[in-house]
């Protein structure tokens, strides 16, 4: 067997996301990295047990805490949130943003999106490498057709981002219940 052959076997399959949760009247994007190893397991956003994000939703929307997955997805729609990630495929060993291996990251078609999605003005990162991942994978390529979008980082709700209180989490991420249309 040629040492090429050997090398593709020992390569690393990459991680993809789940199609975005989204309303045709979304007008507020949530975006994480990539899917975790318990949520690729689960085939859901956010499915680690420690992860604070479906917490946060219910806190802010006056959710229960313990919905069903369907009814946290409905939650999100009925308050015109969309829910997707950054890449659409990158190879990433655990669940750690930090583990991504950039060279292998592909992004997720942003254009195509709010182009299907004209009422979203806002993006909200969940977490510093999630903006980090937009920044340089997606928002060269969008040019001034998309200026109007506004965005803002959010501390992650990721268990690895352990130094912030949950009641200092809920009261930055509160700032997603804003409505209004920026254009």
């Amino acid at each position: 067997m040629g040492k090429a052959i050997r090398g593709l076997r020992k390569r690393r399959q990459a991680d993809r996301c789940f199609p975005a949760i989204s309303g045709l009247d979304a007008e507020t994007l949530l975006l994480g990295s990539l899917p975790g190893q318990r949520s690729l397991a689960m085939q859901q956003y956010y499915a680690h047990p420690q992860n604070a994000f479906w917490k946060l939703i219910a806190a802010i929307f006056d959710g229960e805490g313990e919905l069903p997955y369907a009814r946290r997805v409905k939650l999100l729609k009925a308050n015109r949130i969309a829910l997707w990630d950054v890449l659409a495929a990158a190879e990433r060993p655990g669940s750690l943003d930090s583990s991504i291996v950039h060279a292998s990251a592909l992004a997720n078609d942003f254009a195509g999106f709010f182009r299907r999605h004209p009422r979203v003005t806002r993006v909200f990162f969940n977490g510093r490498k999630a903006e980090q991942m937009y920044r340089r994978f997606v928002l060269p390529g969008l040019g001034a057709e998309f200026a109007y979008l506004q965005y803002e980082s959010l501390p992650s709700t990721s268990p690895a981002h352990a130094g912030m209180s949950f009641a200092n989490k809920l009261k930055k991420w509160r700032r997603i219940r804003a409505r209004g249309d920026a254009r």
